[in-house]
C-alpha cells in the first residue's frame, strides 16, 4: 500500500520573544544573534503550556483547515524531545485528548530528526497494509530545558508544533527515504536527566539543553550533502528534479552552506528559523505549512525533506506535495 499527505496543520504559543529580550538577561545583541542565526524571532508557551497542549492545538488547527475526520486514524507518532514527563507518552495523551476510539500511539526522540522519522514510520506502517491513517505530530517546548545563562545556546530555541495526516493511497506520492546516525557525537547535542549518572566528564547532569555549537554546525554542514545525494540517489533523482528542499531549520547560517555545497538555490530552501527559531521537531512542519500558505508551494511539488539533529542522526525522504492552499 502507497501514501500520501494531504493535510496539515501547526500552533505558535502567543508569548513571542525577539532577540531584545535577551539583551536584557544576557551579554549580547539583536545584531549579534541575527548575524550568527538569522533568527529575529521565537515564541515561549506559557507556564502552564505543554508539548501535549501543542500537539492538541496543532491536529485542531490541521482539522480546521482541511476538513479532516480523525476519528478513524489507527496510529499515533508523535516526535519531541520535551514530553511532559517520561511516560506516558505524548502520543497516548493526544489519543485521550481528541478522542480517537482505536490507535497505536509512539514517541520519537530523534530531536530535530523526528518529524522525518515519522513520516517515514507512518509511511512503513501503511506499507504493511495494517494501518491506512496516521497522524503524525512534531512539537517541542524547548523553551522549559533551555538554561538562560548559556548564551551561546538560549537564543537559539523556540516552542512550536506541525501535524500530518499520512494516508493510504493507490499512488506512490512518498517516496524513498534514507536514515544515518553517528552516535560518537551524542555528547555534543543532548539533554542530561537531573540527577542522572554521568558517564562522561563532559556531560552536564541538570536537565537543560546543552550543545556544542561549533562541532554541531561542522557535522551538520558536512553531513547535509552527503546524505541529501544519496537520497536522490536512492530515488534515482537530480536536485534539479526537487522543487522545493525543506531541511530541519537550525540555523540560516548552515542552511547557506549546504546551499552552496550543493549548488541549489538558497530560495528554494524553506525555513522557520527566522520568525520562529530553532523548533527542533517542529521545525519542518512549520516551513511546510507557511510555504504553502504563502502560496509558494503547490500541489505536484517534489519535496525533499530533510532532518538533523541529537544522535547526532539524520532523516530524510523525498514527497510530491499533494497539500492545497486554503
Amino acid at each position: 500500500m502507497e501514501a500520501t499527505i494531504e493535510s496539515i496543520g501547526i500552533y505558535i504559543p502567543e508569548r513571542e520573544i525577539s532577540n531584545q529580550y535577551f539583551e536584557k538577561i544576557i551579554d549580547t545583541s539583536d545584531e549579534w544573534i541575527k548575524s550568527r542565526t538569522g533568527i529575529t524571532n521565537r515564541y515561549f508557551s506559557n507556564e502552564n503550556e505543554y508539548t501535549s497542549d501543542l500537539c492538541a492545538k496543532a491536529v485542531k488547527n490541521l482539522q480546521k483547515n482541511y476538513n479532516k475526520e480523525i476519528n478513524d486514524v489507527d496510529f499515533i507518532i508523535v516526535a519531541t524531545s520535551t514530553p511532559d514527563q517520561p511516560f506516558p507518552s505524548v502520543a497516548s495523551q493526544l489519543q485521550s485528548r481528541l478522542n480517537i476510539p482505536r490507535a497505536g500511539s509512539l514517541d520519537v526522540s530523534a530531536g530535530c530528526a523526528g518529524f522525518v522519522y515519522g513520516i517515514i514510520l507512518a509511511q512503513g506502517l501503511i506499507a504493511t497494509g495494517s494501518y491506512k491513517k496516521v497522524l503524525v505530530v512534531g512539537a517541542e517546548t524547548l523553551s522549559k530545558i533551555t538554561n538562560f545563562t548559556d548564551r551561546t545556546t538560549c537564543i537559539l530555541f523556540g516552542d512550536g508544533a506541525g501535524a500530518v495526516l499520512v494516508e493510504a493511497s493507490k499512488k506512490k506520492y512518498l517516496l524513498g527515504s534514507t536514515a544515518t546516525t553517528d552516535g560518537f557525537y551524542g555528547k555534543e547535542l543532548y539533554k542530561s536527566n537531573t540527577g542522572a549518572p554521568i558517564n562522561s566528564e563532559n556531560i552536564i547532569s541538570d536537565g537543560m539543553i546543552h550543545q556544542n555549537g561549533r562541532t554541531v554546525f561542522k557535522w551538520a554542514v558536512f553531513t547535509l550533502p552527503v546524505e541529501i545525494n544519496v537520497l536522490l540517489a536512492k530515488n534515482k533523482l537530480s536536485l534539479a528534479d526537487i522543487d522545493w528542499m525543506i531541511p530541519h531549520s537550525a540555523n540560516i547560517r548552515i542552511l547557506e552552506n549546504v546551499c552552496e555545497e550543493l549548488n541549489y538555490p538558497a530560495e528554494k530552501c524553506l525555513q522557520s528559523v527566522t520568525d520562529y527559531g530553532n523548533t527542533s521537531a517542529a521545525s519542518v512542519p512549520i516551513a511546510w505549512y507557511n510555504g504553502i500558505m504563502d502560496g509558494k508551494l503547490k500541489s505536484g511539488d517534489l519535496l525533499l525533506l530533510a532532518g538533523f539533529g541529537s544522535g547526532l542522526t539524520f532523516s530524510g525522504i523525498c514527497l510530491q506535495n499533494r497539500i492545497e492552499k486554503i
